[in-house]
């Protein structure tokens, strides 16, 4: 995925999740059952663990990898990027 497709896939995501906040405060308003609300706010915060993995992937891609790096050292921050994936899951 290139740089500009991977910023706009952030973007689209961010805005989903601004449209979640809004309905949560829309649920919130209309005294909404307490389980269905902290059910969409559980969804909002894995949205946004999404949003900062992908942000942490671009980063890692565009600013860590050097044009001359090995192979080697470039799956050290692939094994890297996956063990941060997983713990933020």
């Amino acid at each position: 995925m290139s740089q500009r497709d991977s910023k706009k896939d952030i973007q689209v995501r961010l805005r989903r999740i601004e449209g979640q906040v809004k309905g949560i405060e829309k649920m919130m308003d209309n005294d909404a059952c307490c389980k269905e609300v902290l059910v969409q706010i559980a969804a909002v915060r894995a949205a946004i663990n999404k949003v900062g993995t992908l942000i942490l992937k671009n980063f890692a891609q565009e600013c860590m990898i050097k044009e001359d790096a090995t192979i080697e050292e470039e799956a050290k921050i692939d094994e890297l990027l996956s063990t941060l994936t997983m713990f933020m899951k």
